[in-house]
Parts: C-alpha cells; structure tokens; sequence
C-alpha cells in the first residue's frame, strides 16, 4: 500500500506553519487577537497552533490575509487544512481505535523511518494475528471476541506499510523477554517468531534482539518507538504508551535524548544475523 497524505500529519504541519508564521512577523497571539477586531479570543489562536481545535477554512483565509501570505505559501497552506479533514484508512475502525491512539495511526501512515524500542511485547507491525489475540484475551478489559477480531484487523492493516510499495524503513530491538515470553501457547509463538525473522528478510527492515547478557542499559523503564518523516517541515516524534493513553514528544531535546538511547541499544544488541539465529534457536525451542 502506498504511503498517502495523512490527515494527522498534515494538521500537524500545518498547526507548526501557522505558529512559525505568526512568530516571523513578531507577533503575540494577544496581538492577532486584537488585529482581528475581537473575532477570535487568545485561546482559540492558540489552540489551533496546538491542534487542539481544527481551524475552519474561513478563519484559515483570514488569518493568512492578516499574515499577508499570498501566492504559492498561501496555497500550500489552504491545501494542508484541506488534507487535514479528509479520512485516514484507521477512520473505518473506530468502533476498534482508541481515541488517543488514532493520533499515533496518523503519524505511522506517513513516516518515512520507525525506530522502535519493545520490552515485552512484539511491536504491532510484526505481530501475527494469533499472537495479537493471545495478548487482547490476557487484557482484563479485552471485550468481546468481535471487538478483538476488530482490532486484530487494525494491526494488519497497520502492516500493510511494510509490505506495500513505497515502505517506512523500519528498525526494531527487541529485548530478549519479547521472544520467550510464551504467548498463546508453542504453536502461535512459534509462528510469530517465524514471521518476525520472515519479516527481517526484507531490505527495508532491522530487527535486533538485545540479550538479557547485554545486563543495563538506557530503556529499561520503557518502551519507545521514534518516528521520522519525509519531509523536514515535519519534525520527529518520539511516541509513548500506556495503559491509560499515550504521550507525544516533539521538542528537540526530547527526541534527541530518545535518539541517542536507542543508538545505545543498537551498539548493545546482536546484530541482525545473530538475532535471526537466535529467534530460530527459540522458535525451535517452543514445544
């Protein structure tokens, strides 16, 4: 599947122009409100800088023509709020998508490189559906076997990505536990290490183990995953979830920090032909 325009990052683009804009013409976001004769109070400027409100495309003319943005900025700018109300392929499962991660589906659609950290479980874009439904059924709050059903498909067609025509390169470690933990029983681990090797066959994807011998390291209180874009208007992300939601991490020196640990744990894992050696050393073992 081809990577298309994501609505989210396209909002997310063009809530940072809008800021970067305003910042170049040395303006407060009190003072826009003052030029725009009282219409729009400082919170609502502000949360459209935010992207906690959408601005509407009648706002957004009038803002740009109080920006005094004209020709080709100005129209890249109606086109980015124009791609930011269109559906993203994740809006068809919102009976399956948790609010706080439709976000995260955004931003995953478009990027161009993926670096993920996992602790303990397999990272969603090398899951098996079998392993996917093991792990939702140990959740106290897994639902009903439809639901499940509802969100095993969301991770598949999350994986579409990786096997599609223009793929993120994508790089995972993976820490020992993800590998033995037995999940679902022999059979559906077997098979879910199987794929994990399967999928580290492809040119565009990494996977590394990082052995309970490599002792400390930088992640051991979390799992990350890292998120690049193609084009530099976009800024990295680092992604965090938990159990309650997730957290998104934008400032350079917090995606620097994220960066740098994850180039740590790449220097103290097996490389990538000694982890494919060990999943099927494990793989084996699982009887």
């Amino acid at each position: 599947m081809p990577a298309r325009p994501s609505p989210t990052v396209r909002g997310r683009r063009l809530r940072h122009e809008l800021r970067k804009i305003r910042e170049e013409h040395g303006l407060t976001i009190e003072q826009v409100s003052e030029r725009s004769g009282g219409d729009w109070n400082a919170s609502t400027i502000s949360r459209w800088e935010t992207g906690d409100r959408r601005i509407r495309p009648v706002d957004l003319r009038r803002l740009l023509d109080l920006y005094d943005v004209h020709g080709d900025q100005r129209e890249v700018m109606l086109t980015l709020a124009r791609q930011a109300r269109e559906r993203g392929w994740w809006r068809s499962y919102t009976d399956a998508v948790p609010a706080w991660f439709e976000v995260y589906l955004g931003l995953e659609a478009e990027a161009a490189v993926i670096h993920e950290y996992s602790a303990e479980l397999v990272p969603g874009l090398l899951q098996t559906a079998d392993y996917y439904r093991a792990f939702m059924r140990a959740a106290p709050t897994a639902g009903h076997e439809e639901t499940i059903e509802r969100k095993a498909a969301v991770r598949l067609a999350r994986q579409d990505r990786l096997t599609g025509a223009e793929p993120p390169e994508y790089w995972a470690v993976l820490n020992e536990a993800v590998i033995r933990r037995m999940v679902g029983g022999p059979d559906t681990m077997r098979a879910q290490l199987q794929h994990i090797a399967e999928m580290a066959e492809l040119a565009h994807v990494n996977v590394q183990v990082l052995p309970f011998r490599a002792g400390a390291h930088a992640a051991m209180n979390e799992s990350f995953i890292i998120l690049d874009f193609p084009v530099p208007a976009d800024p990295d992300v680092v992604y965090l979830e938990s159990q309650a939601g997730s957290l998104y991490l934008e400032q350079r020196p917090e995606v620097e920090r994220y960066t740098a640990m994850f180039s740590h744990l790449i220097a103290k894992a097996l490389d990538p032909d000694e982890s494919r050696t060990l999943l099927a050393r494990v793989a084996a073992e699982m009887t």
